[in-house]
Parts: structure tokens; sequence; C-alpha cells
């Protein structure tokens, strides 16, 4: 990764921990929840960011909140809006462990899932903060009340969508024998997630004050990007595994990914032999013979191969679109260098 990336996301990765403490102090306390009647218990002190530093540490890839950063730099902001870079990474990390519940995953980024960790009731509970805390810093964002108020719209509107892709894919994983037509899956991975990927450069533009036909532009190119990110996940899962995840765990979730949508529509006869190996998975496990069965199904099709042209179709048509409406400068260029490097 180029060196003004990882400078960045050093300052970034501070800029997160400092939200997340391991211990918070009074400050802390009351700078996200106000006046307390009862000072926090020592325990509590300890228990309320421990779900959500034991994912954060675990690392991630971290291009959100560097988008969001390299947005605003990009668009005449000198600090680059760091403060509210925290804002899209944390409201993601929130996402991914109630979707680990909802999937009734087992592992995630390399270590056990953190229901699996803490319970589902305290995974629940620090899911759901992680939505709200980060809000805190939209109010002290050092600009006009006007674009304060425009960013808290958005957030709200896009943890919405998200919220909607996600009841999409929820409901198609229940339903072995069902699978969506191609536009509804490219559908509800811009909700679920190219929406982030939105979030994040609308918030970098609106925070350097960019014309709002900028900040449409430039979110809707990076919402392409962000399902282009999604289909590749899907296919490195199918043919290696995700790092941090198990090889094939889509089969056991009866995820109806891209590749899934192709090979069905390649051969109409296959879903039948389909659902009946996301049964055989679901009911015992990523150990399953069933998984590689289905892998194997959907491999023979070229349908992992026809869903990798599919992202990188996305991944230049974001990038052309990028060129339409960024500056001229360095930081523009190191904007637009992020689509290359979604590929993987």
């Amino acid at each position: 990764m180029r060196d003004e990336y990882t400078e960045l996301l050093s300052a970034i990765e501070g800029e997160i921990l400092a939200v997340l403490p391991e211990r918070p102090d009074d400050a802390w306390f009351a700078r996200f929840f106000g006046a307390l009647a009862t000072p926090p218990r020592e325990s509590l002190r300890r228990a309320l960011n421990s779900p959500a530093l034991d994912l954060v540490r675990r690392g991630g890839k971290r291009w959100r909140p560097l988008l969001l950063v390299l947005a605003a730099k990009a668009f005449g902001r000198e600090d680059g809006a760091l403060s509210l870079a925290p804002l899209v990474e944390i409201a993601h990390s929130g996402s991914l462990i109630v979707d680990d519940i909802e999937d009734g995953a087992d592992a995630r980024r390399g270590g056990p899932a953190i229901h699996i960790l803490h319970g589902v009731d305290v995974a629940v509970n620090a899911g759901n903060l992680l939505y709200f805390l980060p809000l805190v810093l939209i109010d002290e964002l050092r600009s006009p009340p006007e674009v304060r108020l425009e960013i808290h719209a958005r957030y709200g509107l896009h943890l919405r969508r998200l919220h909607l892709g996600q009841a999409m894919d929820i409901g198609w994983h229940g339903e072995h024998s069902f699978v969506p037509d191609r536009e509804s899956y490219l559908a509800m991975c811009a909700l679920k997630t190219g929406v982030l990927a939105r979030a994040a450069a609308e918030f970098g533009a609106l925070a350097a004050g960019a014309p709002p036909n900028v900040v449409e532009a430039l979110g809707a190119a990076f919402e392409r990007a962000g399902v282009a990110f999604q289909i590749l996940d899907d296919v490195r899962n199918l043919k290696t595994g995700n790092p941090g995840k198990k090889r094939g765990d889509d089969i056991v979730e009866g995820k109806k990914s891209l590749p899934v949508i192709l090979a069905c529509a390649t051969q109409p006869g296959l879903l039948g032999k389909l659902a009946a190996r996301f049964d055989a998975a679901a009911a015992e496990g990523p150990g399953s013979p069933a998984v590689e069965e289905a892998i194997t199904l959907i491999a023979e099709t070229g349908a992992l191969e026809e869903a990798e042209r599919a992202a990188e179709s996305l991944l230049d048509l974001a990038a052309q679109e990028l060129k339409a409406v960024l500056p001229l400068g360095p930081y523009a260029q190191l904007l637009a260098g992020l689509v290359p490097l979604l590929r993987g």
C-alpha cells in the first residue's frame, strides 16, 4: 500500500481508538452520554467497549474511513475531516456484530464471532450502540450547522437503507428453493454494502463544502465500487475463503450471492440440487461435504469467473465516473486510487 495511505490509516486508527477507549473515563462518558446521575461502575467501564474493541483490534481494511478522509482532502479540507473518519468504520463494525448473530456465523476476522465470545445479549447491545455512539462526532465537527445537519440526515438515511438491504438478504437466506434475479441482488448489495462506501464519500465531500451535484456523483461512484467489492468478496468465499472466515461459509448460511444466481440462470435445473446442499450444509455446518459439492456445482458453470467480470466492469465504470467529478491534485489521485485497491 502506498505510503500516503499508510500514514493516513495510522491517524485514522488513533481516532477510532479514541472513540473506543479500553477503560472510558468520566470525561468520555460525559462526552457520549451527557450528565449521569451515578458514575458508571468499574466493571461497566471495562465491559462497555470490550466487544467492539475485540473486533476492531483484529484489523480490517479500513478503506471506508480512508475514503472519507481522502474525499475531504481532495475537495480542499486540509484536516481531511479526520475526526469524522471513525463514523463509518464504527457503524460498519456494529453491522458486522449484528450480521454474525443473524447469520449464525461463528468466526469473524480470524477469531470467534463477538456473540460467541461475549454472549448474544452483550453483542446485540454492543452492535446497536456502535450505530449511535459516533453520532457525537458529527455534532463536534468543525463545520457550519447546515453541513452537520445534512450529514446527520444522510447518516440516518444510509443506516436505514443498510437495514433494508440486510432484510432482503436475510429473507433470501432462509428460502433455499428461491433465488433472486440479478438486478434484485445488485439492489440488495447497493443497500447493504455499497451504502457505507457512498456514505463515506458523501460525508467527506460535504465536510469539505463540495457542491451538491459533486457530492451525489461521488457517492454514486463509490456505491458502485462497494457493490463490486461485495461481489469479489462473495467469489473469494467460494474460491479460497475470505481472510478470517471459513471457505464456503456462505453455503452454510444459504447466501444467494451473484455466483449462485448466475449459476442457476445458466442451468435452470441447478437450483434444486443447490437447495439440497444448502439444507445439508445448514444442518451439518462448515465441515459438511455438501459445502464442497455446492461449490463444485457452481464453479462448473463458469459463474465464478462471470461474477468476477461483472465486478470488474462495475469498478471500471466507477473509475470513469470519478474522472468526471474529481478536481486536480494529489489527494484526488489518491482517492481515485482506492478503486483498483478494491480488486483485492
